[in-house]
C-alpha cells in the first residue's frame, strides 16, 4: 500500500487492511514514503519501487491519492516482462490538481497507463462522488483509463480518517476476492 501527500503508514484505513488481510493469510508492506509534507517524485517513486519489488501475479498493488500517481510511475520503471496480479487506485489522478499545484512535478509525465493496464490481471478504482481534493471527474477519468471495476462510494470524501473514513471494506473485499479467485498472498511477493 502506498500513502499519499501528508500521510504514513499509519494513516487513514491503511492500519485497518493490513490487519484485516492478514487474518485472511496476505501479508502487506506499507512503507513510509519520504518526507510526506514536501514529496519529491524520484524519492517517493525509488522507494514504492524498493516496496514493490518486481511485480509478479501474486501482487496487488494499493495507491491511495499521490500514492496511485507513485504506484504507476513505479510500474512503469520496471523493464522487461512482468505482471501484476492487482492494482487499486484509491482517490487516483494523473491530472493537475488546481488545489495543489505542488503535486504537479508528480504528473508532468504521464505514467504509460495502457502498459500497466495491459501487464495488469486485475484493477479496481475506487472513488467518491464528494472528494475535496482529488475532483471525483479526475478519479473517474483514471478510472476508465486504467479500465477494470469503477466503485463510487457517495459521501466517501477523500478517504480520510478526520472524514471518518478509518475503514475500507469494499477494499479489503476486493482484494480478498482476488486471492481466493488468484492465489494472491500464497507466496510472498516481491
Amino acid at each position: 500500500m502506498l500513502h499519499g501527500y501528508r500521510a504514513g503508514p499509519g494513516s487513514h484505513w491503511f492500519g485497518w487492511l493490513a490487519r484485516e488481510l492478514a487474518s485472511d493469510g496476505v501479508s502487506t508492506t506499507i512503507p513510509r514514503l519520504p518526507d510526506s509534507a514536501d514529496p519529491r517524485p524520484e524519492p517517493w517513486i525509488a522507494t514504492a519501487r524498493e516496496a514493490i519489488g518486481r511485480p509478479d501475479e501474486g501482487l496487488v498493488v494499493v495507491g491511495h491519492s499521490l500514492g496511485v500517481v507513485t504506484a504507476l510511475h513505479a510500474l512503469d520503471a520496471f523493464r522487461g516482462g512482468w505482471s501484476l496480479g492487482g492494482l487499486v487506485a484509491v482517490a487516483g489522478f494523473v491530472d493537475p490538481l488546481t488545489n495543489l499545484p505542488g503535486l504537479d512535478p508528480f504528473i508532468a509525465r504521464r505514467p504509460d497507463l495502457a502498459r500497466t493496464r495491459a501487464r495488469t490481471r486485475r484493477r479496481a478504482s475506487i472513488l467518491s462522488d464528494d472528494d475535496e481534493i482529488v475532483a471525483p471527474e479526475l478519479s473517474a477519468d483514471l478510472a476508465r483509463l486504467l479500465g477494470g471495476a469503477e466503485i463510487l462510494l457517495p459521501g466517501g470524501g477523500h478517504f480520510l480518517s478526520i472524514q471518518g473514513c478509518t475503514e475500507l471494506p469494499v477494499l479489503r473485499d476486493w482484494i480478498g476476492a482476488s486471492a481466493l479467485r488468484d492465489g494472491i498472498g500464497d507466496e510472498p511477493a516481491g
